[in-house]
């Protein structure tokens, strides 16, 4: 069990106590819960830097080349995001595998309650609009990404908990196609002030680890190509009606192979 301890935001930020200018300790500061991390954290390895583990906010920023095309102001953005106080920082190119990667990281730390999306939005993936639309609406039956225009915002790698737990534990700060130094040095600031900070339309300060255990895991990789996926449960049926027939052709054909007994009908139904 994590035992949560209880740290000033001044701790927070590395910077020892102050004294007044009459030599008096200031006053303390307000007290926020904090707990570690995921013993595994975090969890899903990728294009990031870690930061203070204590920290409140994580910053995503968007991917729109090739890795390794990566223009230096985006890899400055990740630099600047960590040496300006974030638990994570890193890229994201897609809106399936990449949006779960994240999603595992961020659970497996509570400490994290804010999660910056910032640089130009992804014209393939929508990376920007999917996060922001997960925040908002989250999935439906079939864990697409509710209300998203990305062209396939399918979490099929992750256990419904921790959409769920991503969704309640942050809040998503929407700085898509915006990429200054200074605008997200200002955001992750705001994030881990004592009282509620104004950044932009948001009311910003720490408010303490999320209330409950680490989610530890990886994902599960039980889809590797969200977009060969069927689109609807008609599209489904059909395939998974298409997987039965091509077993058992496989199974007839193995049979056959051996010389053993009859062959098994290659139709699913039973019918000619």
């Amino acid at each position: 069990m994590v035992r949560p301890a209880f740290l000033s935001c001044r701790e927070l930020r590395g910077v020892k106590e102050q004294t007044k200018g009459n030599g008096k300790p200031m006053q303390p500061t307000r007290q926020v819960r904090k707990v570690g991390p995921a013993p595994d954290y975090p969890p899903e390895e990728g294009c990031c830097l870690r930061g203070n583990d204590y920290s409140p906010v994580a910053v995503i920023v968007i991917l729109r080349w090739r890795r390794e095309e990566t223009p230096p102001d985006i890899e400055n953005l990740v630099r600047v995001a960590v040496e300006s106080g974030a638990a994570l920082a890193g890229t994201l190119q897609t809106e399936n595998i990449g949006l779960e990667k994240v999603i595992c990281n961020v659970v497996a730390n509570p400490n994290i309650r804010f999660l910056i999306v910032c640089g130009p939005e992804s014209p393939g993936h929508l990376v920007g609009d999917a996060i922001v639309a997960l925040a908002k609406n989250g999935t439906d039956e079939r864990r697409r990404i509710i209300g998203t225009k990305a062209p396939t915002p399918y979490l099929f790698n992750l256990p419904p908990e921790h959409v769920r737990r991503f969704r309640q534990q942050v809040t998503v700060i929407d700085l898509v196609d915006e990429g200054s130094p200074e605008v997200l040095r200002q955001a992750v600031w705001s994030c881990y002030q004592e009282e509620p900070t104004k950044f932009r339309h948001h009311e910003l300060c720490d408010p303490g680890s999320y209330p409950e255990p680490p989610l530890s895991g990886k994902i599960t990789w039980r889809v590797a190509h969200p977009e060969r996926e069927p689109n609807s449960e008609e599209e489904r049926s059909r395939a998974d009606i298409l997987r039965e027939l091509m077993s058992r052709v496989r199974k007839a054909v193995e049979q056959k192979k051996r010389g053993g007994g009859d062959s098994p009908s290659p139709n699913p139904e039973g019918t000619e």
